[in-house]
């Protein structure tokens, strides 16, 4: 897919590089391929280059370069692991990447509290790691081992939102640097506060056109006693979502619950030696005590025999819990091994529970119609799932198919009283459904970005 190209700024962008790598030296690196790398995201949107990648190594670093680029009127982004799925990475005016990867350290543990305080080069993966000795882990799980400034930015979910919420609600503040280089704190480590306006909710989510986050203190757990993971085969999708449904009516509280529509059973079996029945299949995982674990695991065999589920099988090793979830988490790959030579164009919704089955199965008669194949994987425990077209993007008919596919999707959930993204965010590739989705309030965004960011260098082109 291709987006219209913003005006550059040439000259700002050429004194601006200069005065960059005067004070930064072999840390700004213009050649064409980690230029194009830090344009690349997981997407068929057309890869936007900056014109320069700077590696920046603390706040201050931070601070220096974005006065810099704001005195020259030059747009900045801000670059950690590279895994968004819209476009967020593209540079459509030109401008400077600040790459964050190597302000990777865990500054604090605060155990007692439950939480810490880190650089946003940390990933998830990292970070757990570092946590996992004194007991702690940090809940959310987008599957890609991404940087933590990256899950803030684009306010991130993944498998265990059903039980922990998404990065929203395990931020307590933020440490950013805002687009006239002055660096703020957003809040304390207190659990709630009444001062002032919410600038940590507001700049989480806001995909680096307000900020760009240099420290994040987040919210823990602790590891769970028990674990136990679980799957149950349907015979069709509508009886796998009224399940869900009655798991979350019910109360049941499950720290994941997964679906995988039949064609991506077919996908994973093979890539991930699973053997599955290949028809729908929900994934689940209990935390808590041994007793609340074999309660929760018996409460939702009842309730999935209700709706025809079979074959329902508890894990008893962690050896067959990790196979389970490695094999969930790397779906992605599953399916572009299903059909080898296409591309996965991710893309994701998230409607009301009691409209789950419905825009599911919406989903899959409407990509036969149009003579796709769209893998469905979700985390349907709160509504959000993922439909995924295997695109041969050297045929322009399969192209455009996908594309009104997706314009289609995006366009049922908001119907649904849903969003045309539950987590992937805004970016470049969903700008069209926004307004649909959100009418006169986006009227508002716009304005806070103009009073934060009255030139407009922070990720232009991305949300508005």
């Amino acid at each position: 897919m291709q987006h219209v190209k913003l005006p550059r700024n040439e000259q700002g962008i050429e004194t601006a590089l200069a005065v960059l790598k005067q004070k930064f030296g072999d840390r700004v690196q213009t050649g064409t391929s980690i230029r194009e790398q830090h344009g690349h995201t997981t997407t068929w949107i057309e890869n936007q280059p900056p014109d320069g990648v700077v590696f920046a190594h603390s706040t201050a670093e931070v601070a220096d370069i974005v006065t810099i680029c704001s005195a020259h009127e030059v747009p900045v982004i801000a670059y950690g692991t590279g895994t968004s799925l819209e476009g967020h990475l593209n540079a459509p005016a030109g401008g400077i990447s600040i790459d964050v990867s190597q302000m990777d350290k865990v500054l604090a543990v605060n155990a007692g509290d439950l939480d810490c305080r880190v650089q946003p080069g940390v990933t998830r993966e990292d970070l757990n790691t570092y946590l996992r000795d004194r007991g702690l882990f940090f809940p959310i799980d987008p599957g890609a081992n991404a940087s933590l400034g990256g899950m803030a930015a684009t306010n991130a979910s993944g498998t265990n939102a059903v039980r922990y919420g998404t990065m929203k609600d395990n931020v307590l503040s933020l440490e950013a640097v805002m687009p006239d280089g002055r660096i703020i704190k957003t809040g304390t480590r207190a659990r709630k506060s009444s001062a002032g306006y919410d600038l940590t909710r507001l700049l989480v989510g806001s995909e680096g056109t307000l900020c760009i986050i240099t420290e994040i203190t987040l919210r823990l757990q602790g590891i769970p006693e028990a674990i136990r993971s679980a799957h149950c085969s349907f015979p069709t999708v509508d009886a796998a979502c009224q399940t869900v449904m009655a798991v979350i009516q019910y109360g049941l509280p499950v720290a994941r619950i997964e679906l995988l529509d039949e064609v991506m059973v077919k996908a994973i079996n093979p890539y991930a030696r699973l053997g599955l029945p290949e028809t729908p299949l929900l994934l689940l995982e209990f935390h808590g005590t041994e007793a609340s674990v074999a309660e929760q695991s018996e409460i939702f065999a009842a309730l999935s025999e209700e709706h025809g589920g079979n074959g329902y099988k508890a894990t008893e090793t962690t050896e067959e819990r990790n196979k389970l979830w490695k094999a969930r988490h790397e779906a992605y790959w599953a399916m572009l091994q299903y059909r080898p030579g296409t591309h996965g164009v991710a893309t994701d919704v998230c409607v009301p529970i009691s409209k789950l089955a419905e825009c599911v199965r919406a989903s899959q008669v409407r990509a036969s119609e149009l003579g796709l194949i769209v893998p469905i994987v979700g985390h349907v425990g709160d509504g959000n799932f993922h439909a995924t077209p295997l695109v041969d993007m050297s045929d322009p008919d399969e192209i455009e198919r996908a594309a009104r596919f997706v314009s289609w999707l995006n366009e049922l959930a908001i119907s649904m009283d849903g969003t045309c993204t539950g987590e992937h965010g805004i970016g470049q590739g969903k700008m069209p459904y926004l307004v649909k989705e959100l009418g006169e309030a986006t009227d508002f965004m716009s304005d806070i970005k103009r009073a934060l960011d009255p030139k407009g260098i922070m990720n232009p082109g991305k949300i508005f």
